[in-house]
């Protein structure tokens, strides 16, 4: 596994197309540091790649964060949340109602190992396509 530390988190790279990320506590997430992430897995990773957004700290995204995250649709084939609190599940279902015409396929998990799970689950069936 093959970690990247970013000043506002860190991305690990679970599988060739899997990449797991965790943004530290209490960080403003912006446009910035998506595209900065966007750009690491792109690079890293074979597309289309799934992402595992493990929710373990409490952070929030400035509206323009919100919105580019719908501009890796080519890119993302799955997206899995963990999510710890209600209010990290609440977070996550607002960017998932303002991204919600871009045709995500994402669900939210309360346990890490059943995110993975289907994450592998959905990649493979996706490269046997």
């Amino acid at each position: 596994m093959k970690t990247f530390l970013l000043p506002f988190g860190k991305i690990i790279l679970l599988e060739s197309n899997i990449a797991e990320i965790i943004i530290n506590d209490a960080v403003v997430l912006d446009e910035s540091m998506v595209i900065k992430y966007r750009n690491i897995m792109q690079a890293q990773l074979k597309t289309p790649y799934s992402l595992l957004i493990n929710k373990e700290n409490g952070y929030s995204y400035t509206f323009d964060a919100q919105l580019i995250m719908g501009q890796l649709n080519d890119d993302v084939a799955f997206r899995a949340v963990v999510v710890y609190s209600q209010s990290a599940e609440m977070a996550t279902q607002i960017v998932m109602n303002i991204n919600k015409n871009n045709n995500w396929n994402i669900k939210i998990f309360r346990e890490r190992k059943l995110a993975i799970e289907w994450l592998l689950q959905n990649q493979n069936n996706k490269s046997a396509m």
